[in-house]
């Protein structure tokens, strides 16, 4: 911390006083930058805060701070737009998204500005710390994990390649709960991160959009002499626009999110209120508002499940009205929405989009049916981000005919349609019809979102290659045999940006100084230079330095967090991630019992230190994986007891995993676990975010493993377990977890532990639902793998114990990590689905970026 401030004992929490520093240099000899960035710092201060130096809160220089850096952003904003509109055949990328997981946005922006170190050496000659400013910022949590992470990723290379975009998704009041950890057990507190405002967005009250529900539907003239279809809502709410800058790195391309929020349409009843009837007066205000209250609002009950469609369309309705009002502002018709626009939807969230983009063609604008069908399906691309059925969206048809009347007329007229076709091509095939139905007839009668996105779109990929063959042959195998030509891979990535260089600017400093710095840029082709100084031992002396001090850094967090002391020298083996059963958090937990076991029946055999550390949040209602985190801190504790163990093992679980938290312990970690059953896990991007900061992996073959495998090569790779051919062929041989608990001692004695209340001191029930789970049925065949596990974690000790071998290892991950970085990715979906080219944006001087 600076201790170019004083404090006078006053505390360091958010909202404290910040007072005038005894000395600070003011005067000349500064260079122009510097003192050009600290008098418009201060400027800001006083006309956005009505602060000086001397009564400002930390909350109020971090907002001086922040507004400064978005007028930088504005400036590129409105030159972006500019250029869009001048060029008037370009063609823009509108992502559609449940979820942005965008992280704090000053320490980004900065590093895409370029100006992190002279905003840093500004502030201090104002005796302002920036690690306090970036400390104090609020995370968005308007994410649940990756797929809102990969959402920020995208617009952020977007941003980066010219590519034109607009991200689309709701502006949640709360967003992800908070996670704390109370006796051993999560407990969720509500995430109010607009609590102290959000200098980052700019609200757009006249982009208000009216966004209808339930009611029915008739027919009606069109006042042209013709009928159409019209749509006799019960009730309808307003989606406002609030817009967030996203900065692509040192060019002058800022794209644009844009979050909508739900408001009444007449906030406040004046004739109920005069009449004595307060509560009646805001009731439609509250009722409203609710659809854009929280993230992911509990589906178990009805009212939920109802809420969740309801945000889905808001949000969708709302984005494609906005376009259509850009059709119009260029002058361009409907009829050429597809070639102004490429549509992707992110999962099935948004594939409600299909049917409303009818809906919006069909009756808002007259477009006959076959026309209004050719325009959606060119526009929409579909990705699919699962393989789990039960994750694959589906409405009960009485929720959603009540709520969409209209919605639903069109997705029976585009089945009948579909299975006129499938009849044609397969005829007499009436269970590949029943199939592939949009509507599901089995017992309670579902509309099936994955079938509606896949008829409705131009392209359908995956994410990692064995996630798309895998979707071609399980959950959309009947489409891939119609329509092969729809379906491709795209790898997922993350951005070079964020989790290297902000992450970790040790390490990037450190590249840089060798290689230069158009990694960053390049990061598939340049980061390779990387690889020969693996070889170098003053280098790797120098990788391991910078290791070691994000370990520091890591354990003074854990130390803070938790009140937890780990030994940085320690291997940090490090699982974060949502808690699952199908990510196998178990599988990691049981590994921990067992290595204490062992410590324990030989305390005096030499071992490698190693600290698990585990991170990640459980849905509210998931009671197994609330268990699964119970069971860690009793783990940790017993091991904490233990003096025979103590000092060579220790399990420490992080609360409240996210973005911010993640920049920590990506660079802290030696080993990634990755252990997810093969052929559950669509891609991962927790596992290339720790292979570019330089841990190897333990993992399965699943997801994008098999590709990272196949990048930094099978000699830095721990690879265990069973393969997704053998996965099923237990499974169709039948698979018998009782078995393998009789045959294998240590894993018996680990279960037993677990059972009899080793862990949860002495009560014998606290964890039996967790071991019948797995001794009954082990759907995730955590027991099958075990052994196997435990064998890859001894080649893991063995190769820890070669310092240098193992650095030399860490340094190949990251010099052949560049292709997981998410440029490549958008790059495809630019030239295979979207059809997009870069345009370069001129700064005010009238010179491209």
């Amino acid at each position: 911390m600076s201790t170019k401030r004083r404090t006078n004992g006053q505390s360091t929490e958010r909202g404290r006083v910040v007072e005038a520093p005894r000395s600070t240099v003011l005067g000349d000899g500064l260079p122009d930058i510097t003192k050009q960035i600290r008098d418009c710092f201060l400027e800001k201060l006083k006309q956005t805060q009505w602060r000086s130096l001397i009564t400002a809160t930390r909350n109020d220089l971090y907002m001086a701070l922040a507004y400064g850096v978005r007028d930088l952003l504005m400036e590129r904003a409105v030159n972006t737009a500019d250029t869009f509109l001048e060029m008037g055949n370009a063609k823009m990328v509108c992502y559609l998204s449940a979820e942005f997981l965008m992280g704090p946005h000053l320490g980004n922006n900065l590093v895409n500005l370029g100006l992190t170190e002279k905003v840093r050496e500004a502030l201090e000659t104002a005796g302002v710390d920036m690690d306090e400013l970036l400390m104090q910022e609020e995370e968005p949590g308007l994410g649940n994990g990756g797929l809102g992470r990969l959402a920020a990723c995208f617009m952020d290379s977007l941003a980066t390649l010219e590519v034109p975009a607009m991200g689309y998704g709701i502006r949640y009041e709360f967003g992800i709960f908070d996670q704390e950890i109370r006796d051993g057990w999560q407990v969720e507190v509500t995430d109010k991160w607009l609590r102290f405002g959000n200098p980052w967005e700019v609200a757009r009250p006249e982009l208000a959009y009216t966004v209808k529900f339930g009611g029915r539907t008739e027919w009606g003239s069109d006042g042209k002499g013709g009928m159409c279809m019209r749509w006799l809502a019960a009730r309808a709410v307003m989606g406002v626009a609030y817009d967030t800058p996203v900065l692509g790195y040192k060019v002058n391309s800022c794209n644009t999110l844009r979050l909508f929020k739900a408001e009444a349409v007449e906030s406040f009843n004046f004739e109920a209120f005069n009449k004595g009837d307060y509560y009646g007066a805001v009731e439609d205000k509250m009722a409203s508002e609710n659809i854009t209250k929280v993230l992911y609002p509990n589906d178990e009950s009805m009212q939920g499940k109802r809420l969740r469609l309801e945000q889905q369309y808001f949000f969708v309705s709302c984005a494609l009205q906005d376009m259509i009002r850009g059709l119009k502002v260029t002058g361009k018709t409907v009829e050429r929405f597809h070639e102004v626009f490429a549509v992707q939807l992110n999962d099935t969230h948004p594939s409600i989009g299909v049917a409303e983009l009818m809906r919006l063609l069909l009756d808002e604008h007259g477009m006959e049916w076959e026309k209004a069908w050719e325009v959606t399906q060119q526009t929409f691309g579909y990705t699919n981000h699962t393989l789990l059925p039960e994750a694959l969206e589906k409405w009960p048809l009485e929720l959603f005919g009540s709520l969409l009347p209209r919605h639903l007329e069109i997705i029976y007229e585009i089945n009948r349609r579909f299975l006129e076709e499938v009849r044609a091509r397969f005829p007499g095939d009436g269970d590949r019809v029943r199939r592939m139905s949009l509507i599901d007839d089995s017992g309670c009668r579902y509309v099936r979102m994955a079938h509606l996105a896949s008829v409705g779109s131009h392209a359908i990929n995956g994410v990692a290659a064995l996630h798309s063959e895998l979707l071609k042959q399980t959950v959309l195998r009947d489409f891939a045999e119609m329509m092969p030509e729809k379906f491709s891979n795209k790898t997922n990535g993350v951005t070079p940006r964020r989790w290297m260089v902000l992450a970790n600017p040790g390490m990037s400093a450190l590249i840089t100084k060798h290689i230069g710095d158009s990694w960053i840029n390049f990061t598939e082709y340049d980061l390779r230079e990387l690889e020969p100084l693996a070889k170098d031992a003053s280098f790797r002396k120098a990788w391991r330095a910078v290791k070691l001090e994000n370990k520091e850094r890591l354990a003074g967090l854990i130390l803070e967090k938790t009140g937890v002391k780990v030994d940085p020298t320690t291997l940090f083996d490090v699982q974060v991630k949502r808690i699952h059963e199908y990510k196998r958090q178990h599988l990691a937990l049981l590994g921990a019992i067992t290595m204490y076991n062992r410590i324990r029946r030989e305390p005096g055999k030499a071992v490698v230190p190693r600290t698990i550390i585990l991170a990640g949040k459980a849905a509210p209602g998931y009671r197994m994986a609330k268990l699964i985190i119970k069971l860690a801190g009793g783990i940790a504790d017993v091991i904490e007891g233990d003096e025979n163990v103590r000092g060579k093992l220790k399990v420490v679980f992080m609360p409240d995993f996210n973005v911010k938290t993640g920049q920590l312990i990506y660079p802290a970690a030696d080993l990634s676990e990755q252990i997810s059953l093969a052929g559950k896990e669509a891609s991962g991007t927790g596992n290339m975010k720790f292979a570019m900061n330089g841990a190897l992996t333990i993992g399965t073959l699943d997801g994008a493993n098999v590709e990272i495998r196949e990048e930094v090569g099978a000699e830095n790779f721990f690879m265990f377990g069973l393969t997704t051919e053998q996965v099923g062929a237990w499974k169709r041989d039948g698979y018998y977890p009782w078995k393998l608990y009789q045959e294998n001692w240590e894993l018996r004695e680990a279960l037993d532990q677990i059972g009899n209340g080793h862990f949860s001191k002495g009560d014998p029930w606290l964890f039996r639902p967790l071991v019948d789970t797995l001794l009954g049925n082990d759907e995730y065949m955590l027991l099958a793998d075990y052994a196997a596990y435990m064998e890859a974690q001894g080649r893991v000790d063995a190769a820890w114990a070669d310092v240098e071998g193992w650095t030399a290892k860490s340094i190949v991950n990251v010099a052949r990590s560049g292709k997981f970085s998410s440029d490549r990715t958008i790059r495809e979906y630019c030239r295979d689905i979207w059809g997009v080219e870069p345009l370069q944006v001129p700064d005010e001087e009238g010179e491209a970026g």
